[in-house]
């Protein structure tokens, strides 16, 4: 009966979201600026009729200039490259491109000016001049338009009696009020009006200059199509040139719009970028409820040609992403004033409020997953390989291939939409990867399994870390790198190391292992409540893998186990074993375990969790001498860790061999030349203990753990299973 058990009951679309009610500052206007005639019947604010470029203070023929019905907006052009080598690439989202309805239309009761606040009745010859000198339109343009439909609207003061100003319009009319004191002060370039109220309010409104609205633009075209060409193009210089606020003060929603354009260029890591004006074509005409005056909206397709990178690792990937996009540009209602409307699918087709694009690497795919010499890992029938299989298909060894470059529509939080990748390069696939994997090392490893269900098995060569076989017996499941439980007596192997590498014992040490140990109020008993006299040679202990002989040790071992296990068996860490930069660990040893917890995990159990890939990695360790990491792939980049000093590597070389000619394992049958340690771990709820035994052969440098679930003492169920390996490998 082994003594490797205990019975203690302590084991166990596209743009970031923007206020689109913001308000803005108003904007100024230049004294006889076009479009300011307030009269109804007149032409098109701004487009003086017949003939185009008549005087500005001209008078207007009636009727003129107004844009018929049917100026529909033209069909989205979003043609974009769709991925087809990946899942779900390939189909573009519903309505990729497409323009909603009522695009770039003006919400009704733009520019409409509140009674009582300064105007003047326009007379006829339209350039007459109001008091103080001031032409009859007042100095100050109107506020962009807010796209709300109820937002009050802004309007240039008529320039009469009592000096310009903008105010509010959105209440029903008033009687006439007292008529405020205005002060008038001019400096260098700029007006400020100071209006004067009750309760001490001042509102300051500035204007740069003739010509040069704060916001918006006054253009210079000969028909709406040629002012819709020249701020679409301003906005679209302003943009590619990275000045994000002029293009934003090109629109009715700066704030919005430089929010848009600011994560459009972090999320696509964006260089040199190209933005070209195609085709402007008339949309609609929009009539405030303060006029009849229809003002003009264009439709203006664009092209961008954007350098756009994502991180693979330490390497940036980067790429030209071309597509077009399209805007609306709309004069004022009542001013010469244009805008660009904004919304967020200006700078690319589909992106709503709560979406933004983003660029993204694309690993490169293998065509077919091998082992050595050149067989399918399918067709070994193992859930293991074929998880490994379907993970290198996904992601190639990161130093073959070349990863590719998408944009893709994601959420704000970071998560891409379905069918919404646009290619910018594809990856540069890998037709085959071959693993380490042996053909008679995998057969000889599956039949070992076979044996007993729920068995999973890893094998390794100890001088180079090559895994030679994964095998599992448990349907679908891959225990043999998935398996996260405790280690039983095969922790006994770090152990050891620990109290040897601080010379607290050898291998020829007196170790007595009571029957009992009570530490903190819990008591641990042996397997059978067996015992080793005082005087009893640590080496006994181990071969006996008597557990108390362990737990006795409990003072010395704080921080040396978690440290013992890192520092030289390369564990409590992640591994990248080949599958495309994926990583894991595979073992798990807290650092700040003491008293009780820290008894118990000297014999293996508690909170301490392992796998057969980090117990077989333990068994090459010390066949080696020092540890390489596991790998599945050639070539992969391992994590390194000190090498056992050579007395420490000697003597546990010396307890191993003495498990199989005078311990535990003596029963099994194996060869002169193998060293083994047999573990036994209880379950708490379980019906019975895990069994291990992890063993290595110098001879044929080869090391392996074999784990089987739910089924008893490890020189039982375990030991027979990798003698089985071992006897055919």
């Amino acid at each position: 009966m082994t003594r490797d058990s205990n019975d203690s009951s302590s084991a166990g679309p596209w743009g970031e979201p923007e206020d689109a009610t913001a308000s803005l500052p108003p904007v100024g206007q230049t004294p006889g600026e076009r479009g300011a005639n307030p009269q109804q019947g007149q032409g098109q604010p701004g487009y003086p009729q017949p003939g185009y470029h008549q005087p500005r203070h001209g008078r207007q023929d009636s009727g003129h200039g107004q844009q018929g019905p049917g100026y529909g907006n033209p069909p989205w052009d979003a043609a974009q490259p769709t991925r087809t080598d990946q899942p779900g690439y390939g189909q573009q989202g519903p309505g990729y491109g497409q323009q909603g309805p009522g695009y770039g239309q003006q919400g009704p009761g733009y520019g409409q000016q509140g009674p009582g606040y300064g105007q003047q009745q326009q007379g006829p010859g339209y350039n007459q001049q109001g008091r103080h000198g001031q032409p009859g339109l007042g100095p100050f343009g109107p506020r962009p338009d807010e796209g709300t439909g109820t937002t009050p609207t802004w309007t240039a003061n008529a320039g009469g009696p009592g000096g310009g100003g903008h105010r509010r319009a959105a209440k029903p009319a008033k009687a006439p009020r007292k008529r405020r004191k205005l002060l008038w002060a001019m400096t260098a370039g700029v007006v400020a009006v100071i209006v004067v109220a009750a309760g001490v309010t001042v509102v300051v409104l500035k204007h740069n200059g003739p010509g040069t609205p704060t916001y918006g633009l006054i253009p210079t075209g000969s028909t709406p199509q040629a002012d819709g060409q020249q701020i679409t193009t301003a906005f679209l210089k302003a943009w590619d040139s990275g000045n994000l606020t002029k293009a934003a003060n090109l629109t009715n929603h700066p704030a919005a719009a430089r929010a848009a354009l600011a994560t459009y260029a972090k999320y696509l890591d964006l260089g040199k970028m190209t933005a070209r004006t195609g085709s402007v074509t008339s949309a609609t005409s929009t009539t405030s409820a303060a006029s009849t005056a229809a003002a003009p909206s264009e439709t203006a397709k664009f092209t961008v040609d954007a350098s756009v990178a994502a991180k693979d690792g330490k390497k940036v990937v980067r790429g030209l992403w071309s597509y077009s996009s399209t805007l609306t540009a709309y004069q004022q209602a009542n001013s010469s004033i244009w805008f660009i409307k904004w919304q967020p699918d200006v700078v690319a087709p589909n992106l709503t409020t709560t979406t933004r694009l983003a660029a993204i690497t694309v690993p490169p795919t293998v065509g077919l997953v091998t082992d050595a010499s050149g067989q399918g890992l399918t067709t070994f029938g193992d859930a293991g390989l074929s998880n490994i299989s379907a993970d290198l298909s996904k992601y190639a060894p990161s130093d073959e291939g070349k990863p590719g470059l998408d944009v893709t529509i994601e959420t704000t939080k970071g998560t891409p939409l379905t069918n919404s990748q646009a290619i910018v390069t594809a990856p540069d696939n890998i037709p085959s990867v071959a693993t380490t994997i042996t053909t008679a090392d995998e057969t000889a490893a599956r039949a070992a399994v076979a044996m007993h269900p729920m068995s999973s098995m890893v094998v390794i060569q100890p001088s180079t870390g090559d895994i030679l076989a994964v095998a599992n017996n448990d349907d679908f499941n891959d225990f043999a790198f998935t398996a996260a439980v405790a280690p039983g007596s095969t922790m006994k192997i770090i152990t050891s190391t620990a109290l040897f590498n601080a010379g607290i014992l050898t291998p020829q040490s007196s170790v007595a292992c009571p029957p009992t140990y009570t530490i903190q109020g819990i008591t641990y008993h042996n397997d059978q409540n067996e015992s080793e006299p005082a005087g009893t040679p640590f080496l006994e202990d181990f071969a006996q893998s008597c557990n108390n002989a362990f737990t006795t040790q409990e003072p010395y071992l704080y921080g040396k186990l978690a440290s013992t296990a890192k520092d030289y068996y390369g564990l409590n860490q992640d591994w990248d074993v080949g599958i495309g930069g994926l990583s894991a660990s595979y073992f798990d040893a807290p650092a700040t375990a003491s008293g009780a917890e820290l008894a118990q995990e000297a014999f293996g159990q508690g909170h301490l969790i392992a796998s057969p890939l980090a117990m077989a990695s333990v068994a090459a360790t010390v066949d080696y001498g020092s540890f390489k990491q596991p790998i599945l792939v050639p070539g992969t980049k391992q994590v390194t860790a000190d090498p056992l000093p050579a007395a420490t590597d000697t003597d546990l070389k010396e307890l191993m061999r003495a498990v199989v000619t005078e311990g535990t394992a003596d029963t099994i049958g194996f060869g002169p030349d193998v060293y083994a340690k047999t573990g036994t771990a209880d379950i708490v709820g379980q019906g019975q203990p895990n069994s291990w035994l992890v063993a290595f052969d110098p001879d044929d440098d080869i090391a392996v753990a074999c784990l089987v679930l739910n089924a008893g003492y490890g020189a039982q169920f375990a030991g027979p299973e990798v003698k089985a390996f071992l006897d055919a490998s």
